[in-house]
């Protein structure tokens, strides 16, 4: 099997890449989508992260927005989230790697990717990368979204050029929803003809 690791800077459009390789039939571990879940109604993580960030969840889970505001800016909050975090999202990743061993490539889409030291556990490494404005647009598009707040998850994430010079793919999603589906296409071809070899 081989893990494919996706990552791209916010606004690149790495959640429309990640839904191309599961149209593909490529099994996709979706990072994002498990937090969602741990911090959503229920989830296994709202209790603790209400004891540490008090007032920050609800009847419907966590309030992203506030916990966000309570944890930017802050290294020391920011860290002590990731410590609840990361190692309940390690597990998932486990359990989905061990459900999908026979398959012969799977997809981890991890925002931070390069960040957190992920790099190290995939085999290969795709980014998905568009052109600053049109990843400004995005962002600057979606509700709840400010310009100090872009900047400050900016400051997070590895320069975009930096990542793809570390990629041994580089999936382009500032033009057609045709040509980047093409380039999935091409990775998933060229990486499951070297597991046929």
């Amino acid at each position: 099997m081989i893990i494919l690791g996706l990552t791209g800077s916010i606004g690149m459009g790495k959640s429309t890449v990640s839904a191309m390789f599961a149209d593909e039939d490529v099994p996709v571990f979706d990072a994002d989508a498990v937090v969602h879940k741990l911090q959503g109604p229920d989830g296994a993580l709202v209790a603790a992260i209400e004891a540490h960030f008090p007032g920050t969840t609800g009847a419907a889970g966590v309030d992203r927005t506030s916990l966000a505001e309570a944890v930017l800016g802050d290294d020391r909050k920011l860290e002590a989230l990731e410590a609840l975090v990361h190692p309940a999202v390690a597990r998932e990743r486990e359990s989905f790697l061990r459900l999908h061993a026979g398959r012969p490539l799977v997809v981890l889409d991890i925002p931070l990717l390069f960040e957190k030291g992920g790099w190290e556990s995939v085999d290969r490494i795709a980014v998905v990368s568009a052109p600053a404005d049109v990843q400004r647009s995005r962002v600057l598009g979606r509700p709840g979204m400010t310009l100090d707040k872009f900047e400050k998850i900016l400051a997070r994430q590895l320069p975009d050029a930096d990542k793809r010079a570390r990629a041994d793919f580089v999936i382009p999603t500032g033009g057609s929803f045709d040509e980047t589906r093409q380039a999935v296409r091409r990775i998933i071809a060229c990486l499951t003809a070297s597991t046929d070899s």
